[in-house]
């Protein structure tokens, strides 16, 4: 048998790298200290290089990867049809809805006056109280007036008197002249006293005439106060209700328009009169015997109903409304003269117009437009608007009757985008 050889010494053994082995023996100490660290220095750089090369390899593919993603994602947004909501455009109907504030107003309504100076002997009636015309509402007393009547008698009888004397005068006057012409025709008397007489005949004639224009003037005196005398009785002037009173007994009056005392405030409320003014873009189709339903706040589920009885045919320049009364029979009384209502009128249209929701409306700096879709194609029209109706518009240019418009479109909707439209509730017409 071999004999067992001894293990040889590790600093005589090759290095794993194939380096010469190194004599401990024999070596210097710089060349045995210097071995490792340059095996260690190579194992790092290999370490790094695959490092760098597996870390470009990674974002390499980490690039490539999102490049991929980006077109995959821009090819499906071109690809892409959005599901938009539409809605048809819709035609106006034949008559137009208004509702517009308004406060009731007596059919008639005075204030009454006295016509006569003096002191109210008896008031009659109160506030609330329904009277008829002619009806006695108050006396008023005057002793002087009732003086000045006597004292315009007693002078109508002294132009009585006066014109008599006249009368006899001028009769006087006419004989003598009728004898003494005879005898200025023959020369017995001179043509001065036949002058003289003849002239005192016309002087008693204008005499008379002078009398009986005094008496006329005379009576017409005693007519205005007769009427004077009359007014001492304030009488109802029409049917209705006393809404004010400011006088009682023993109360001073003044016969005087201008700073006189208001005795009574009358008004005829059976049938009432509702003044409203409609702006011009409503105004137009209004006339006469157009139906209009009045509602009190106060009194929910009653509707009044009257028509139209006037309106002024001029727009008001500063306002541009244009005044209309309605009036609506009140037999009951019910509606009491200024009260605050709502009047709800059908006004005949005068030019068709189309009504779209409100959620179709595209507002930018370019103005107003709707997005109509034809054949899945979006197309932008800009629309003329004539009313805000809140949920729905009205416009009369840029759409037609049955376009379909997107609605709630969004901010980057364009011309010619293809989308799917899916239809909804149309909006409704007034």
């Amino acid at each position: 048998m071999n004999a067992l050889k001894p293990m040889p010494d590790l600093a005589e053994a090759p290095d794993r790298a194939g380096a010469v082995p190194i004599d401990r023996d024999t070596a210097l100490p710089g060349e045995i200290r210097s071995s490792k660290p340059r095996t260690g220095a190579r194992r790092f750089a290999l370490a790094a290089v695959l490092l760098l090369v597996g870390g470009l390899a990674i974002g390499g593919w980490q690039h490539w990867r999102a490049a991929a993603e980006v077109a995959t994602t821009a090819a499906q947004r071109r690809d892409f049809v959005p599901s938009v909501r539409v809605a048809l455009v819709k035609a106006s109907g034949s008559t137009i809805a208004i509702g517009l504030p308004g406060t009731t107003e007596a059919f008639e309504a005075a204030s009454i006056y006295s016509r006569t100076s003096g002191y109210v002997a008896k008031r009659y009636v109160d506030i609330g109280d329904r009277v008829k015309a002619g009806d006695l509402l108050a006396e008023i007393t005057a002793p002087e007036l009732d003086h000045q009547v006597a004292q315009a008698q007693a002078t109508l009888v002294q132009n009585e008197a006066a014109l008599r004397q006249a009368q006899a005068n001028m009769e006087i006057a006419n004989v003598t002249w009728e004898r003494d012409s005879k005898l200025l025709d023959k020369g017995w008397i001179t043509r001065q006293q036949g002058d003289q007489e003849r002239l005192t005949l016309l002087a008693q004639q204008a005499a008379v005439a002078v009398a009986q224009a005094n008496i006329e003037a005379q009576k017409a005196q005693l007519l205005v106060l007769g009427q004077r005398k009359a007014y001492q009785r304030v009488v109802a002037p029409f049917d209705g209700i006393v809404t004010a009173r400011n006088i009682d007994n023993g109360s001073l009056v003044q016969a005087d328009a201008a700073g006189g005392t208001s005795m009574f405030t009358m008004m005829h409320s059976d049938v009432i009169r509702i003044q409203l003014y409609v702006p011009q873009d409503q105004a137009f189709g209004l006339k006469p015997g157009i139906e209009a339903t009045v509602r009190v706040p106060e009194m929910p589920g009653v509707d009044f109903h009257g028509k139209i009885a006037r309106i002024a045919n001029a727009l008001q320049p500063g306002t541009r409304t244009l005044q209309t009364e309605i009036d609506v029979a009140n037999p009951d009384g019910i509606l009491t003269p200024g009260t605050y209502c709502l009047v709800a009128l059908q006004v005949p249209r005068k030019t068709p117009s189309l009504m779209l929701p409100s959620e179709a409306i595209i507002f930018n700096r370019g103005g107003l437009s709707v997005a109509v879709v034809e054949d899945g194609v979006v197309h932008l029209r800009k629309i003329a608007l004539v009313r805000d109706l809140g949920t729905t518009i009205e416009a009369n240019e840029g759409v037609r009757d049955g376009d379909q418009v997107i609605l709630n479109p969004p901010v980057n909707i364009a011309e010619g985008q293809a989308v799917n439209p899916r239809p909804v509730a149309p909006p409704k017409t007034s």
